[in-house]
């Protein structure tokens, strides 16, 4: 090997091709689409020709191809014109090509773009793959990234922001039966996570329900008050984190009391705090849920 033959390390392949470093080794991976040679410090090592096997699946990828058929043409030496259109795709392709995508734009902060291709997996793949194969999974992977340091702050944030405000737009729109049965959500005070809550919201939309989000870090005075106004026949409560319960930690236990006040109507909880939360405390009325199922299954 040398320094010809075997010249960029992974930061720079990143720099040049505008792809994050989670992306390069994923494609590489998944699709076999280049094979870097190691160091002895386990380093990958990148040739000129894996450089440019990068930009034209990212050219590609741009023109609308998924993934996987741009490295089938590029490692095929195919001529676009003779590759298979890019309006064929199946659902797998779609999702792995949209969840791509908003990686990249997340990692740039594109506003627009991040809209756009919000818009377009949802309008391509329908509300129920959309939310459980394209932004469950794109929400991990970012928080992923956040906790390894890969992704600042400031990216996740604006990142989570835009999916957010997406979801806001599609609850708001979503057509429902004046007389469907209500379900409300609401983050525990001193938790400011609430993208869950959309998602499982615009869940049980899907199936027949109208919703109400009460928002992050209400009181608990303000939860209650909006329960006994909407009588609502399900409450999701929300701790994404344990802060709630550092923070706040009566008032968990104030809500199962009311609750328990309340027999007509059906509290769980959820999100990684709760669970964490429940590993040395129990609740009486309030039940754990993971899903929008494990909800409307028990009804």
């Amino acid at each position: 090997m040398t320094p010809t033959d075997w010249q960029y390390n992974i930061t720079q392949v990143s720099e040049i091709t505008g792809l994050s470093k989670q992306v390069i080794r994923k494609w590489e991976e998944r699709y076999e689409l280049v094979h870097p040679k190691r160091l002895e410090n386990g380093h990958r090592v990148y040739s000129e020709k894996d450089v440019q096997l990068y930009l034209k699946v990212l050219s590609l990828s741009n023109q609308g191809y998924s993934i996987k058929q741009a490295v089938t043409i590029v490692l095929n030496n195919q001529n676009v014109l003779e590759a298979v259109t890019p309006t064929v795709l199946t659902i797998s392709d779609n999702v792995d090509h949209f969840c791509n995508l908003l990686l990249e734009e997340g990692r740039l902060c594109n506003e627009v773009e991040l809209n756009r291709l919000l818009q377009q997996a949802n309008h391509s793949l329908g509300l129920a793959k959309f939310l459980s194969h394209v932004i469950i999974p794109f929400l991990q992977e970012v928080g992923r990234l956040w906790e390894k340091q890969e992704w600042t702050e400031y990216q996740e944030s604006v990142t989570t922001m835009i999916v957010r405000d997406y979801l806001v737009q599609l609850r708001r729109n979503y057509h429902c039966k004046e007389d469907a049965p209500l379900i409300m959500g609401a983050c525990l005070p001193g938790e400011h996570h609430e993208v869950q809550l959309h998602i499982l919201l615009l869940q049980a939309m899907m199936t027949g329900w109208r919703s109400f989000l009460v928002g992050s870090s209400p009181a608990v005075g303000a939860i209650e008050s909006l329960i006994i106004h909407f009588k609502p026949k399900v409450v999701l409560l929300s701790a994404m984190t344990t802060r709630p319960f550092e923070l706040y930690p009566t008032s968990i236990q104030q809500l199962d009391h009311f609750a328990a006040k309340h027999p007509s109507i059906r509290f769980y909880m959820g999100g990684a705090g709760s669970e964490e939360y429940l590993k040395t405390h129990s609740l009486h009325s309030i039940a754990i849920a993971s899903t929008i199922d494990e909800v409307i299954s028990n009804l």
